[in-house]
């Protein structure tokens, strides 16, 4: 029996049936066994493409991705998630759209959606408005889809907002449980998620408040570290400390980075902007406040160097359990002596982690994957085992 065909045994014993023409916002919207699922068909769909599978459920279509901040790992895993299942991918860049010119958001949804089946969208600058984009944009198709305008509803896939980075954090997630054997090994595993000095500011908060979202739902013994001022989202908090509770995990925070990486088995050390100055930045790019903004930076910038101690050192990794723990990033790392002066991460380290942390991205085109394979194909179960049994291949020669 080929893994695949196992996988496939195994998703047939999913409640799943929600997840067919729904769209995948945030990873705590999911059910267990929907989270099990993208995991599964996600690890089903690397399996066929290894064994020189042809993957392609669709013949035709497009996969529509809107990218409203900078991306190189999300951008190129959507592209090759759309092309894996069969659908061209097609950029929406707003700087050559309409949109420039005063187009509104449900004029865009419905001209870009015509034969799309799948959106990707990622708007994670400013709190308040990147969530909050993406459902104005759906609610705008699905519109279109009642109206008679569009003859299929095309599904959502966050590629990261302002609150979570379901994507990158589920790609993590799956990277961890094949590192340590499966699923059934998390429980316990103490994961640090830690703020780090970056001379950078402004960046997002979605990959922590991710982290702590979904690691929680594994019974992982999991500690949100930050120096004071740099609090996440206090409702993603409280969803991370009922996830321990209905686990039997923890959910604990600390202001020391030493206390945090102390027998850790994960860490995860990243900067990210302060939460209520994320806030003011909002408001002062909605008022059109150039020197407010630029003040801002700097103030944050200079909160940023008090706190350069906050970096993933030699000494720092040696506190973790046996000195090994297993560091994570979702890249690009600020990396001191490489990348830049003073970073989150000493080069030794990053540089001994270099096959780990690219292995932990290549996850995400198969996350992604799943996600659309699960949102678009009415039965997953028959279609992963007509791939298997198909002696269709990719490569021909």
């Amino acid at each position: 029996m080929s893994k695949a065909v196992e996988l496939a045994r195994h998703l047939e014993t999913l409640k799943i049936n929600d997840m067919y023409k729904n769209d995948f916002y945030w990873t705590w919207d999911k059910t267990n066994d929907e989270i099990d699922a993208i995991f599964t068909v996600a690890d089903a769909l690397r399996d066929l493409r290894e064994r020189n599978k042809n993957t392609k459920v669709f013949n035709s279509g497009l996969g529509i991705s809107i990218f409203r901040d900078n991306s190189t790992r999300t951008r190129f895993s959507f592209a090759s998630a759309c092309n894996l299942l069969g659908l061209k991918e097609q950029p929406l860049d707003e700087k050559v759209s309409q949109i420039a010119h005063g187009e509104t958001v449900r004029e865009t949804a419905n001209m870009v959606s015509f034969m799309a089946d799948v959106i990707g969208i990622r708007d994670d600058m400013f709190i308040g408005e990147g969530h909050k984009y993406q459902k104005t944009f759906i609610d705008a198709v699905d519109e279109g889809y009642r109206d008679g305008i569009l003859e299929q509803r095309p599904t959502l896939v966050n590629l990261q907002c302002d609150v979570d980075h379901p994507t990158q954090c589920m790609a993590d997630l799956l990277h961890v449980i094949h590192h340590f054997g499966g699923v059934e090994n998390l429980k316990g595993k103490k994961v640090a998620m830690t703020w780090a000095y970056s001379p950078s500011y402004g960046k997002p908060l979605s990959v922590p408040q991710g982290v702590i979202g979904l690691f929680t739902r594994m019974g992982m013994d999991v500690v949100l570290a930050h120096p004071e001022g740099y609090e996440v989202m206090p409702e993603v908090e409280e969803i991370a400390k009922k996830n321990a509770e209905a686990t039997g995990g923890s959910f604990t925070k600390t202001n020391s980075m030493e206390e945090a990486f102390q027998d850790a088995d994960i860490v995860y050390p990243k900067s990210w902007a302060p939460f209520a100055a994320m806030e003011e930045r909002t408001k002062l790019y909605q008022q059109g406040d150039k020197a407010g903004i630029d003040a801002l930076e700097q103030k944050l910038l200079a909160q940023n160097a008090e706190h350069k101690d906050w970096t993933c050192s030699e000494e720092m990794m040696a506190k973790t359990k046996d000195g090994k723990a297993l560091y994570l990033h979702c890249l690009p790392a600020d990396i001191s002596g490489l990348s830049c002066d003073e970073g989150e991460v000493d080069n030794s380290v990053f540089d001994r982690y270099l096959v780990p942390l690219y292995k932990q991205a290549s996850y995400k085109p198969y996350i992604i994957a799943a996600m659309i394979f699960l949102a678009q194909v009415k039965d997953p179960v028959r279609a992963l085992m007509e791939m298997d049994k198909k002696d269709d291949e990719r490569k021909m020669f």
